[in-house]
């Protein structure tokens, strides 16, 4: 069953019901300013940190879901006599209804919610009234547009009165949930109207620690407006019966303290025919410490803030053509970003989830990370290191300058030991152990992310880049140092098999072997970590394997122009290659179980994902990256492994992290063990690692199992059993339930998921085949047979490539007319617009 379908022409996804299995949604923002925002107009909006700049509030785990923080009235006002309409002030209402469905839930006569490269459009009608709502966040602003229109389609005046709602969030998003006995005596607002627009502020905590404000504003004079949330509800009322909606009038309430809101109300007269437009803003606004106050030494004036950059903002946006000229900016910006990898493959599915949807998730889960979604509450994580390099791989061909800037960020928080924060506040660019630290896969995730940033753009001037050690001043080291310190880490932490040790856990946080927990409520990720060097992990000696390697081709080719004696290059590459070779004999005699690899070791010395076992007995994650590493591929025990993955642990949803699943809770294993068979780590489908096992199949000649993998959970492919998987048709979720749970198929944790950048990964540069290198592109489609042609456009330094492969069977290259050996396609002179390439195979 499907609940819309794609318009690729548009690049958006047509919602038609607002009765979607869950919220379906968007997200508005590209750089500091974010909104999320569902098919029926749910959300929040914050700045730059979810936590601490949190604008508006969300109430998860709320009944009915997704009500409040962005609400939207419409009111049908009549004369109370039935006479033509004289003086407003005789009007009543005689029906209301919500242009998004929600919070009203009066049935629409029709409905449609269109969801974009950073906006979504909301289309309905009811009593004679067609609504579309725009709402999007323009370029470099701090602010959400929201452009509502409404037409009369009957042959009679209407008089509809527009009431926008939005509640304040107290700015930190734990504390405004929590600290009640406080927060319910520090809001503040104020109110500026005049015969041109109407501005609420949010000034609440302004007047003692904060520079910043916010403000809800419309761009016509309104009939009043409400700042108290239970005056504007009523006693016992929700948002979707507030008292002042079913009254037809304002209170005019002003907000001290309890919960303030932003309310306006603007009454609009349409002729038959006739339309008129509303332009919202909710906007965020920092200002100087010595500027903050409009005129501090006027006796008059105290405490009244100073409004003028507030009033240089809305004057950016009050006329709709303002606003379409914003929106057409914005859509002008992602046709350019999507433009740099565009591909024709005669797979329509395919088609619109390389050239569309796929690479819109990756710009999202690079700017948030797994900090702000329906699943992750914004407040308790924020950029994760281990996200961050790997969401960058499915990014940097996108914008390279702000993947730069990220790295160099991230490796700020990594440790002079060259171990990492596990995750830091974007707001501080401080690490924190708020979810926990001592992962040892982190390190090597720094060296992978620096890696594909120097393939994709050549510039080795990031290496020479001081960054920061924790964020301390003084201990600036360049980035080359930061990789160093990053495989030396698992260099010297290994354990009594020559295998990393695996720390508090590894890529997978929740197999937990040094933890042991058993107190009731307890985090497994901050619990105290008992590593007694002991519990080893078969993954991280595949990363080790495999990223190692990395890091000694970027010192063989730019160690010198970074500063290194030859010498010292040679010495350092041949220490690396040695270290990779024991970690990889290592790996091949206690890391094979017979038919696969094996997981771990736990923290007693034995053997973790063995057929020694009877639950838990296969992991999926060794078997992708150690396949990725080129173990076992010269000996077959690859395509072995590859083998028992598709038997034992691939079901029709795609392959799951673990099988069978843990029935009981096992002390030694940790969280893991925790959930229900079937769910989360303990045995569901990690969409995640689900690339990797494509990927691996790809450098072993499996074409057609790679892109079955791929298929398997590309939410384009799944769209038609959207009853089942609930989740967005239009983005990858983290989460799909497996096998053994209650409900196969049901997807959880949509859009922030590391599955985005690796699925990018696996059908950009393995399925499709175009890999960026240090000396070209270099061409390796992995696709079925049944693909007889590719047209592939790629975008790399500077040059657009735009490549045909045809399947002949006798290999050959061409580039611009003129026959070239191998498989690789140098790097064009500086200048080129555009080289042609004929790929055969």
């Amino acid at each position: 069953m499907k609940y819309g379908h794609f318009d690729d022409a548009r690049r958006e996804y047509v919602i038609e019901t607002p009765a979607t299995p869950l919220p379906w949604i968007n997200y508005l923002g590209n750089e500091d300013f974010f909104s999320l925002i569902s098919n029926t107009a749910g959300g929040y909006s914050f700045y730059k940190d979810a936590k601490l700049r949190r604008i508006t509030r969300y109430r998860y785990n709320g009944v009915p879901a997704d009500e409040g923080a962005r609400s939207f009235y419409l009111t049908l006002m009549e004369p109370d006599d039935g006479a033509e309409p004289a003086a407003d002030a005789a009007l009543r209402p005689v029906a209301s209804w919500s242009p998004t469905f929600l919070p009203l839930k009066t049935p629409l006569d029709s409905y449609e919610c269109r969801h974009g490269m950073g906006y979504s459009v909301f289309r309905a009608s009811y009593a004679g009234i067609d609504s579309e709502l725009t709402a999007f966040v323009p370029l470099h602003t701090p602010a959400e547009i929201n452009k509502l229109t409404l037409t009369n389609t009957t042959d009679a005046e209407k008089i509809v009165d527009a009431t926008a709602c939005v509640e304040w969030c107290l700015w930190n998003a734990v504390d405004d949930a929590s600290n009640f006995q406080r927060n319910l005596s520090t809001g503040e607002v104020e109110i500026e109207q005049s015969d041109e627009a109407t501005l609420i502020y949010h000034k609440t905590e302004f007047k003692e620690r904060r520079n910043h404000y916010a403000f809800y504003s419309v761009n016509e004079p309104t009939v009043g407006y409400d700042t108290v949330r239970d005056e504007f509800l009523g006693k016992f009322n929700g948002w979707d019966s507030p008292q002042v909606i079913a009254e037809g009038r304002a209170h005019d309430s002003v907000a001290y303290g309890w919960s303030p809101i932003a309310a306006p109300r603007v009454r609009v007269r349409l002729m038959p025919g006739q339309s008129a437009s509303l332009v919202f803003m909710l906007g965020y606004i920092e200002v100087a410490d010595d500027e903050k106050w409009e005129d501090p030494d006027d006796p008059a004036k105290v405490g009244i803030i100073n409004k003028r950059p507030a009033h240089a903002l809305f004057a950016r946006f009050d006329t709709v053509e303002k606003v379409d000229a914003a929106l057409d900016e914005l859509n002008g910006y992602w046709a350019s970003l999507l433009d740099g990898f565009q591909v024709r493959t005669g797979d329509e599915k395919l088609d619109r989830m390389v050239n569309i949807w796929n690479q819109y998730q990756c710009m999202v889960t690079f700017n948030l990370s797994r900090s702000a979604s329906y699943y992750e509450s914004g407040m308790g994580r924020g950029m994760g290191f281990r996200d961050s390099n790997q969401d960058l791989l499915g990014f940097v061909h996108m914008i390279p300058e702000r993947a730069r800037g990220r790295i160099i960020d991230i490796a700020s928080t990594q440790l002079p030991d060259g171990s990492a924060w596990h995750q830091y506040q974007p707001l501080t660019k401080q690490g924190n152990a708020d979810i926990g630290g001592g992962f040892n896969d982190d390190p090597l995730w720094l060296v992978a992310s620096v890696f594909a940033y120097l393939n994709e753009t050549g510039d080795d001037s990031i290496l020479r880049t001081p960054a920061q050690f924790d964020n301390k001043e003084g201990s600036e080291q360049p980035l080359l140092e930061h990789l160093r310190r990053s495989v030396r880490f698992t260099m010297t932490h290994r354990g009594p098999h020559g295998l990393p040790l695996i720390g508090r856990a590894d890529w997978n946080d929740c197999l937990n072997l040094n933890c042991f927990s058993s107190t009731p409520g307890e985090s497994f990720q901050t619990v105290k970590n008992n590593d007694t060097g002991i519990a080893e992990s078969v993954f991280i000696a595949g990363m080790f394997v495999l990223y190692g390697e990395q890091y000694a081709q970027i010192l063989e080719r730019f160690g010198e122009a970074c500063g290194m004696d030859g010498d010292a290059v040679r010495a350092e590459v041949a220490d690396m290659r040695e270290a990779i070779a024991q970690v990889r004999e290592a790996t091949l005699d206690a890391g094979w179980d017979g038919a696969w690899f094996r997981r771990a070791y736990d923290a007693n010395g034995n053997p973790v994902g063995t057929s020694e076992d009877t639950e838990g007995r296969i992991y999926i994650e060794p078997q992708g990256m150690c396949v990725m590493a080129g173990i076992g591929v010269d000996d077959g025990r690859a395509a072995q492994a590859l083998a028992s993955t598709k038997k034992l642990l691939t079901c029709r949803w795609g392959t799951a992290i673990l099988a069978p699943a843990y029935s009981t809770y096992r002390i030694e294993l940790g969280e893991i063990s925790s959930y229900p068979r079937g769910y989360k780590e303990n045995g569901g489908i990690f969409c995640h690692n689900n690339p990797w096992i494509s990927i691996a199949n790809a450098l072993i000649g499996n074409d057609d199992e790679a892109f079955a993998v791929y298929t398997r959970t590309c939410p384009a492919y799944t769209e038609e059993f959207s009853q089942i998987h609930r989740t967005e048709p239009y983005v990858y979720c983290q989460m799909v339930a497996g096998p053994e749970s209650h409900a196969p198929g049901e997807g959880k944790n949509s859009w922030l998921t590391g599955t985005a950048a690796w699925t990018f990964v696996d059908v950009s540069q393995y399925l499709l085949g175009v890999r960026p290198t240090f000396d070209g592109l270099l061409l390796d489609p992995h696709m079925p047979a049944d693909f007889t042609e590719l047209h592939i456009e790629r975008a790399w330094r500077g040059t657009r490539y735009i490549i045909d492969v045809t399947r002949t069977g006798a290999p050959s290259l061409t580039v611009d007319g003129k026959a070239v050996t191998g498989n690789v396609v140098p790097i064009a002179d500086p200048g080129t617009k555009e080289v042609h390439v004929a790929l055969t195979i």
